[in-house]
């Protein structure tokens, strides 16, 4: 399991990824739904890493909103390697800039981060399942394009760490 700084998306935006959900679930794709005994929420990370010190995070990102209200512009899906399905927001010069002085400041702290969150290779996304089967990926695919675009603004953030049980709000 690993750590993370989420951030949580406007009801409306919530609401339409937890639609999408159920309508993944339906074609037999386990959703991020069925994950953490449903308690999961819809949200775009900024950092990753294998583990957060909450006293050093909030220690890092002192003076900082996290839970900046970006506007998110869901435009297209996606797919990592090992089948996982996402949607993907519009990677704006504002929300990069954000992402970027996030990571520094975590990084100045020595927090390491996971690579692929760092500047420069991290790709902004929600994740709806993290193992589509092959067979269902077309279809997965399809229910996911049903749904863009969607718009979305941040409306908070939290680091979290489900292994530990940790879900602390943060500025």
């Amino acid at each position: 399991m690993v750590a993370a700084l989420e951030l949580y998306l406007d009801p409306d935006a919530t609401r339409r990824i937890r639609a999408l959900w159920d309508a993944l679930e339906a074609e037999g794709v386990q959703s991020m739904r069925s994950l953490l005994e449903r308690r999961h929420r819809p949200h775009v990370s900024l950092a990753v890493a294998p583990r957060f010190n909450p006293e050093q995070v909030a220690e890092s990102l002192r003076g900082t909103v996290v839970a900046a209200p970006l506007r998110l512009d869901f435009q297209h899906a996606g797919q990592f390697v090992g089948r996982v399905l996402w949607l993907g927001p519009a990677p704006t010069a504002e929300l990069l800039t954000h992402q970027r002085m996030v990571s520094d400041r975590l990084t100045a702290a020595g927090i390491p981060l996971t690579e692929h969150y760092r500047p420069g290779r991290w790709v902004p996304h929600c994740t709806l399942s993290m193992r589509v089967p092959n067979v269902l990926m077309a279809a997965a695919v399809r229910r996911c394009l049903e749904v863009l675009p969607l718009a979305a603004t941040v409306v908070g953030a939290a680091l979290t760490d489900h292994a530990r049980g940790i879900a602390h709000p943060l500025p």
